[in-house]
């Protein structure tokens, strides 16, 4: 749990700058030379482009603290991979969801939230599959080495 906190307190400030970073990358993609701070959704629902760039700064934050938190899932070495996973996954939905709907980042309809979160679940899944197929590896040679060097001293 300590771990949990200590990484949600450093996932804050890297969740704003991810955050950032993608509003620059779709500024630089569909802003015409302006920068698009928060979508128009939510600078009208907030009332300003200031109160919907703080909101979304939290928010992002908000996220950006769940996820690292939500890391440490990988560290219980008493859960299957299964239960890790979805665990993280629970965490990590329950988190992305209410903020993408707050932050206007869906559309505010059923079929938007059905599309939001089937990019969500295929964006996890490949991401997960990934990192099983890169930790995998990474274990196959160190188990590899241990049996080389137990082969060389017997």
């Amino acid at each position: 749990m300590k771990k949990a906190i200590e990484r949600g307190l450093l996932g804050f400030p890297l969740g704003v700058a991810i955050g950032y970073t993608i509003t620059i990358g779709i500024s630089m993609a569909a802003g015409g030379g302006d920068y698009l701070p928060a979508v128009p959704s939510l600078v009208a629902k907030c009332g300003s482009e200031i109160n919907a760039v703080i909101l979304q700064f939290i928010l992002s934050g908000i996220l950006g603290a769940a996820s690292a938190a939500g890391s440490a899932i990988w560290e219980n070495d008493r859960w299957s991979l299964l239960k890790m996973t979805f665990v993280h996954f629970l965490i990590l939905s329950l988190a992305m969801l209410p903020i993408a709907y707050l932050a206007h980042w869906m559309p505010h309809t059923l079929w938007g939230f059905v599309i939001y979160f089937t990019i969500f679940i295929v964006i996890y899944a490949i991401i997960w599959a990934v990192l099983y197929a890169v930790w995998r590896r990474k274990i196959k040679r160190l188990n590899d080495g241990i049996m080389k060097h137990n082969q060389r001293k017997g």
